[in-house]
């Protein structure tokens, strides 16, 4: 677990010395958990969006885009129930006077018994090699049926408080929390305050004057924003059932426990698709979901073994059926997506606060209801995270050295290609801003000319760009160039004519979508 902080520490260092990820307010600082995107984020974080916008949109006929504002009118978030439950669970401790969710103490508890298992299964698969049988061991040995036991007793009782009646039950979470022996993780102690609740929703004003103010929020979450534009997309558009609003855009949470880099932070991008349905037809919709959502992680290539799917133990009020997509981070299997069925909750809260009337007429059964919906949510920076997390590898050369490379899928790496003079002089220079000039309209393109060519390829190993071209004294004599392969360090002469057939293909997110179909 160490090793793999240590390289989360790396990969968070990487991102601010490479143009990535810097603290927000650097020069004063920063400010805790708020974080802006560099050169080369930015750009990423582009490719995402565009692969799943155009996933969404351009590859569904029945899915339309909108882009809803921030602020919406507060009674939004009274029918939504954010005003009145948008809480979190937390607990301070007296000596350290830090501030915890509850509920994330007790799942980490949870997780140290799942990693003691994990261990004994590791050292027994050595031990045993080929003949090893992992049903029989967890079956059968000691220490790991001690271990389940005591997670099956902690999920069991964790499962009651969560979904007791009238909500969490907050005493009997704290008390988890001391039967379990939970230390602060900075204090070393367990003299913890009670559990208490605590809303995440950031409020301002809206008006000229304090008096004529009116108090409003920062969004949460976009969902809010395509439920009270439905009638609007549904009229407009002649929209049909089944069909989806899909919308990208900013959200807001004051969170206490704000951690891990941008895997949580206060100010955060969504991702968000509401698919409207027929009443009935809800549990099919959320299979069909799920399968199309993991099929589009696992499209980016990073191995089927590092997603799972989690499904919840408490169930939000308004959902008949949820689960997150969860990926393998460098600190353990964390939810990156969620799928949620959330029945006809929204549509039917805003229909009773706002007095209108918001149904579909369906011309096949020749009645009116209220479309229930599927949800995907998926967060784009927590997708960022775990796409620079198994991209980053520190790579031990035959020569001894090491060298930074980051193994992004072309399609969503900032840069696609670097174009190289081998020297500043000869006409190299030009020749290399030709090219690119040429390839500038079809793909990102960097021209270098500083430091040993060796150098320069590091740079763009360390920012994923997959493609490099040299521009030599034998491309002014043939108009060849040597592309070099990120990945395989490979290099081989091409013409300049060849350069966007071979390159374009495998750097654009057409080549992603081709996958999916």
């Amino acid at each position: 677990m160490a090793q793999q902080e240590d390289v989360f520490k790396k990969i968070v260092s990487h991102c601010k010395e490479y143009g990535f990820v810097f603290p927000s307010s650097d020069i004063y600082d920063g400010l805790g958990a708020v974080y802006d995107y560099g050169q080369n984020g930015v750009e990423l974080k582009n490719n995402i969006k565009q692969y799943w916008w155009q996933s969404m949109v351009l590859l569904h006929e029945n899915i339309v885009g909108i882009d809803a504002a921030i602020f919406m009118h507060p009674t939004t978030w009274k029918a939504s129930g954010h005003v009145d439950a948008f809480n979190d669970p937390l607990i301070d401790n007296r000596d350290s006077k830090k501030r915890y969710r509850a509920d994330v103490l007790i799942e980490e508890q949870m997780a140290k018994y799942e990693d003691k298992i994990q261990k004994e299964i590791e050292k027994a698969q050595k031990r045993f090699g080929d003949a090893f049988d992992e049903a029989q061991f967890r079956a059968t040995n000691p220490r790991v049926l001690e271990n389940q036991e005591k997670y099956d007793n902690l999920h069991k009782r964790y499962q009651e408080v969560m979904n007791a009646e009238g909500g969490i039950d907050l005493e009997g979470m704290k008390q988890i929390i001391l039967d379990e022996g939970i230390v602060c993780p900075i204090s070393g102690t367990r003299n913890w305050t009670d559990v208490r609740q605590f809303n995440l929703m950031f409020k301002t004003e809206m008006g000229s004057t304090a008096d004529g103010a009116s108090t409003i929020y920062l969004r949460p979450e976009t969902a809010q924003g395509i439920f009270v534009n439905y009638l609007n997309v549904q009229k407009t558009g002649r929209m049909k059932l089944p069909f989806g609003i899909a919308q990208i855009g900013k959200a807001f949470r004051n969170e206490i426990v704000a951690r891990q880099f941008i895997f949580r932070m206060r100010e955060f991008e969504q991702m968000e698709m509401q698919f409207f349905i027929q009443p009935g037809t809800e549990l099919d919709w959320f299979a069909k979901w799920k399968e199309t959502r993991m099929k589009w992680h696992q499209n980016l290539g990073f191995g089927a073994e590092n997603y799972r799917f989690h499904d919840h133990d408490k169930l939000a009020h308004y959902a008949n059926a949820a689960t997150d997509i969860e990926f393998h981070m460098p600190f353990g299997f964390k939810e990156v997506e969620g799928i949620h069925s959330r029945t006809n909750f929204d549509l039917s809260q805003h229909a009773k606060y706002s007095g209108k009337k918001i149904e579909y007429f369906d011309p096949e059964t020749n009645e009116s209801y209220t479309p229930y919906v599927i949800e995907t949510s998926i967060g784009v920076d927590r997708m960022f995270l775990s796409i620079m997390c198994h991209s980053y590898e520190e790579q031990l050369l035959p020569d001894g050295q090491i060298r930074t490379v980051l193994h992004l899928p072309a399609a969503l790496a900032p840069v696609k290609l670097a174009v190289f003079p081998l020297t500043k002089k000869d006409g190299m220079p030009e020749k290399a801003q030709e090219i690119i000039n040429d390839l500038r309209f079809h793909f990102n393109c960097k021209y270098e000319e500083k430091d040993q060519i060796g150098k320069r390829y590091r740079r763009m190993d360390a920012i994923g760009c997959p493609y490099c071209v040299t521009v030599d004294q034998q491309t002014l004599e043939d108009n060849t160039v040597t592309l070099r392969d990120r990945d395989t360090m490979e290099q081989h002469r091409v013409a300049i004519s060849e350069l966007r057939d071979i390159i374009e293909d495998k750097v654009s997110i057409t080549s992603l979508l081709k996958k999916l179909l």
